[in-house]
């Protein structure tokens, strides 16, 4: 993947989460939200689908562990946001910051390794979510693929009545969620204009499901 590739994806997840945070409060920046709270929370959650009780027969529900990653990184990112930095720093920072890659064969132990730093700082550390990221296998494609598509899903939800209740969430016999990961798959993420491509495609197939 090329460099400026990669600054624009950062870019784009940035401002995305920019929108969605305003969407719930313009006032955001100054509310001083608990955005470490709701990550260490994440974690406990993203513990569960790994596994770690010894008394029963537990196996790591991988695609599970990845979706808890990116709700992870929304709030990561929120945080990054808020201090003040401007989008070409923060991005300059996480392209510098975000190494995916661990020397911790127990994802279990990065991943309160991760927590511990949450916790004490009270901040979020994209070293350590690369670490996690590489403990389960997930790469910077699969990383933005699923920010995206969770930040764009729910944009549309709230735009066809999901607030309203209105929203129809099965198309076709299958939840919009699935419908978002075949509209993914068929598109370019590297394109500058994924996101509004994303959106497109789903308009399209709701459009056709709900004529």
């Amino acid at each position: 993947m090329q460099t400026g590739s990669i600054q624009q994806q950062l870019l784009t997840m940035l401002e995305l989460q920019d929108s969605m945070n305003t969407k719930v409060n313009t006032d955001w920046r100054s509310q001083n939200f608990a955005w470490y709270r709701a990550i260490w929370i994440e974690c406990g959650e993203l513990l569960d689908h790994y596994g770690w009780k010894w008394w029963k027969k537990q196996s790591p529900d991988v695609e599970q562990v990845q979706l808890e990653l990116i709700d992870i990184w929304h709030f990561g990112l929120s945080i990054l946001l808020q201090s003040g930095a401007s989008l070409d720093e923060i991005t300059a920072q996480v392209e510098q910051e975000l190494i995916i890659e661990t020397d911790e064969a127990d994802f279990r132990l990065d991943l309160e390794r991760f927590a511990a730093d949450v916790l004490n700082r009270k901040s979020f550390s994209v070293t350590e979510f690369g670490r996690l990221m590489a403990g389960i296998d997930m790469n910077f494609d699969m990383l933005f693929k699923g920010y995206v598509g969770k930040n764009v899903l729910n944009f549309f939800r709230q735009d066809h009545g999901y607030k309203e209740g209105t929203y129809v969430k099965v198309w076709n016999g299958k939840e919009d969620n699935e419908h978002l990961v075949e509209a993914s798959m068929q598109l370019d993420a590297s394109s500058d204009s994924f996101k509004t491509d994303l959106y497109d495609a789903l308009s399209q197939r709701y459009q056709v499901a709900t004529a």
